[in-house]
């Protein structure tokens, strides 16, 4: 064979011979002279800076875990175990989920059963592997069960009821469905969906845990492959709540169910083999990962100190790609958000995923958007082999210290919640609510200043999309904790310009009177033009021109944004301000100039800057 790296190389099974050996040695030292040297060049970094220069780097989840640029094996994580084994954060399975794939569940919402029905027919046929069914006033009626349910083989596929405080018709509706089929109860599977503590913080009434633990001894003693308690964490996540405040609160309902079966009369084993837990899973790749990881180490230790032996201490989780986080505006890229999310958890070792449709935020979805959300978990598991891999993130010195904090900042919460007389009593006294608005209000500052930036929404918006039409998804109930969703209050700003254009014929404007050349200006017209679309308003860029008073008139616009240099602005500015005319001049960057009104830049708050836009221009929704 020719030698490409020539007559004097050494052949590649010299012993000692590395591929790195011509560069110098890397080590933490010349790593942080190579950061402190970009960020200098950004203006990041002071000359007379004297710490360490990755600090700049550091960035902090609502949890308050730092995040660092560079993570090394010289911290300890805490004892991983062994998949299959306590404290189970390498997976609640030995095998993990190779050979089967995680279970493919799809969400199902529509009111009318032969809807319903031939919509989950074609689910089942494209992959998926068991059916969540909303049931009740606001979707399928539970008398309609079997005729959504038929020629689906419920022995096989599982189904996932969610009826809210119907749970108890809803479970005798798919009982009795197992009865007419004549499927033995022991080969019954699926989940009855009881949740009354979920239920409680979705709607704000009480109910108690009781009857749900009565029913699940009843159906325990019968069905051993039946599940009848959820413990879901949605309403948390999606009342603003951080990803330590949903584990502490899903860990703190798993406590009071445990507690309300054992009272039924199940012993803890029995009692910890009802109970389903549900959990978001978001675009934060890392920290989903994490999550998933960390709930079964916390679900581990409040079974070990029940009493559970090891073999009954796996926790069974539902990973649901974040309703929070889907967008009305630019749905498609939600299909990115989700595939994200659904690589996440599947990496952090859910039993089963569900990938809400890219649609879902907007209604319910077609033939199209289900196909791609089943396809979602189809790529992952059989072309990527996702599933193939136990524990895929185990070993990562990031993924093992993030799964650490995270655990014990949820561990936190879920002592707090305890110490305050449970989840109920947290619930009741409004203590739980307040905690999740205030973290909810961090998250919205950060979405308001886009340091929390959403593709397609408060960054890169185009105006110019073809909306999304589908047919309304049935009402979601109310009266308890809220149910944000993070582009809200700038969708809500491209509905009143979307509202002006068809009163008016022409969108909101504003005019970038650009300073100088084309080189000069373009990364700051750039900038303007990306927020105040944002906002829905129509940013005119004229160009480089010698006649920007001109070019204003002939925008029709009314308010203008200064877009050049520093150097310009101290030299322009001010005269290019007055002469335009304008009812309100911004300008593109930092500082006070005469006739400027106001001022955008990387960190404002723009959310801020166009409502308060619009009201100036007379946009209303």
């Amino acid at each position: 064979m020719t030698n490409l790296a020539g007559p004097e190389s050494a052949p590649m099974s010299e012993p000692g011979l590395a591929l790195a050996a011509e560069f110098p040695p890397a080590d933490r030292a010349r790593w942080q002279e190579l950061v402190a040297g970009v960020l200098r060049k950004s203006g990041r970094l002071p000359e007379d800076f004297d710490g360490a220069p990755e600090s700049k780097l550091v960035t902090r989840t609502y949890d308050g875990i730092e995040i660092q640029p560079l993570y090394t094996g010289g911290g300890e994580p805490a004892e991983l175990g062994f998949p299959g084994l306590p404290p189970f954060v390498r997976g609640a399975r030995p095998e993990g989920v190779i050979g089967t794939g995680w279970d493919v569940r799809t969400r199902q919402t529509r009111s009318a059963a032969k809807a319903a029905n031939t919509a989950i027919l074609a689910d089942l046929a494209g992959g998926a592997s068991s059916v969540w069914l909303a049931l009740g006033d606001a979707a399928l009626p539970i008398s309609e069960l079997a005729e959504a349910l038929d020629e689906v083989y419920v022995e096989l596929a599982p189904v996932v009821l969610d009826a809210g405080a119907d749970y108890e018709a809803a479970a005798q509706a798919l009982l009795g469905l197992f009865a007419e089929r004549e499927i033995p109860a022991s080969e019954a599977v699926g989940t009855l969906g009881a949740d009354p503590i979920g239920t409680t913080a979705r709607t704000g009434e009480t109910l108690p845990p009781g009857p749900a633990a009565a029913l699940a001894a009843r159906v325990a003693a019968k069905y051993p492959k039946l599940r009848t308690i959820v413990a879901d964490g949605l309403p948390f996540h999606e009342a603003g709540g951080s990803d330590s405040q949903e584990l502490g609160t899903v860990i703190a309902a798993g406590v009071a169910y445990l507690r309300a079966l054992t009272e039924a009369g199940l012993d803890v084993p029995a009692a910890a083999g009802q109970i389903e837990f549900r959990l978001s899973a978001t675009a934060d790749q890392f920290l989903t990962i994490a999550k998933f990881r960390a709930a079964r180490r916390l679900w581990d230790r409040v079974l070990e100190v029940s009493g559970a032996p090891a073999a009954a201490r796996g926790m069974h989780q539902h990973a649901v790609t974040s309703p929070a986080m889907l967008t009305q505006r630019d749905p498609w890229v939600n299909m990115l958000r989700t595939t994200v999310a659904c690589f996440a958890a599947g990496a952090g070792g859910a039993d089963a995923v569900t990938v809400l449709p890219f649609d879902a935020a907007i209604g319910l979805p077609d033939a199209f958007s289900a196909r791609i959300a089943r396809n979602t978990n189809a790529v992952l598991l059989e072309e990527s082999k996702l599933g193939s891999v136990i524990d895929p993130a185990g070993g990562s010195w990031y993924v093992e210290q993030l799964t650490d904090e995270l655990a014990e900042a949820a561990w936190r919460e879920f002592t707090a919640i305890e110490a305050a007389g449970g989840i109920e009593a947290e619930l009741a006294s409004g203590a739980l609510a307040a905690r999740l608005a205030e973290t909810w209000a961090k998250r919205a500052k950060r979405l308001a200043t886009r340091r929390d930036p959403l593709t397609g929404v408060s960054e890169f918006p185009n105006l110019a999309e073809k909306p999304v039409d589908r047919e309304p998804s049935p009402s979601t109930v109310a009266g308890g904790l809220p149910r944000h969703r993070y582009a809200e209050e700038f969708e809500k700003l491209r509905d009143a310009s979307d509202a002006y254009l068809a009163e008016h014929g022409e969108r909101p404007k504003i005019f970038l009177a650009t300073l100088g050349p084309v080189a000069a200006h373009t990364a700051r017209a750039g900038f303007a033009a990306n927020l105040f679309q944002a906002g829905g308003i129509e940013a005119v860029n004229p160009g480089a021109t010698d006649d920007l008073p001109a070019a204003f008139r002939d925008s029709g616009a009314r308010a203008a944004c200064l877009c050049g240099t520093d150097a310009a602005y101290e030299e322009q500015a001010a005269t290019v301000a007055a002469s335009l005319g304008a009812e309100t001049v911004f300008l593109a960057g930092k500082g006070n100039y005469e006739g400027v009104d106001g001022t955008v830049y990387a960190g404002c708050d723009a959310l801020e800057v166009l409502t308060g836009l619009h009201a100036q221009l007379g946009v209303s929704a």
